[in-house]
């Protein structure tokens, strides 16, 4: 993805930023596996208040908290348009998206349109190098 960012504001970060969240006035930080924040005004150097995108790759020990605590949380960021869960060990890619009331669509063949970004992911391309289960 970096390439499609470069002449943009937009930042992208994998497993090392975390996003800063307040509710019930406490912080609360977390780390996504991947956070894009286009907000140029949005440049702790800790953490982001403002990403557009956070995606979550799934596993056994995660699932239930990115599915359930995580999609709460997130959903009050004002700044996010689009939150994806990726399996891990099948084709499937979950997507949450605040313009669809964040109605969970599951995509398992195709591509991914992310609207922060304006593009179309193959899901080939997502992946790529993943071994996966016959």
């Amino acid at each position: 993805m970096r390439p499609l960012l470069r002449g943009t504001p937009c930042q992208i970060f994998a497993n090392d930023m975390k996003v800063r969240l307040r509710s019930a006035e406490q912080e609360i930080f977390y780390y996504p596996d991947l956070l894009l924040s286009c907000d140029p005004h949005d440049r702790e150097t800790y953490y982001r208040s403002s990403p557009c995108l956070l995606v979550e790759v799934l596993s056994e020990a995660t699932a239930r908290i990115d599915r359930r605590e995580k999609l709460f949380a997130y959903q009050t960021l004002p700044s996010l348009e689009e939150y994806l869960l990726i399996e891990q060990d099948s084709r499937t890619v979950e997507i949450h998206r605040r313009a669809q009331g964040w109605a969970m669509e599951r995509i398992i063949e195709g591509y991914v349109r992310l609207h922060c970004l304006e593009v179309e992911v193959p899901l080939e391309v997502l992946y790529e190098d993943v071994p996966l289960a016959p």
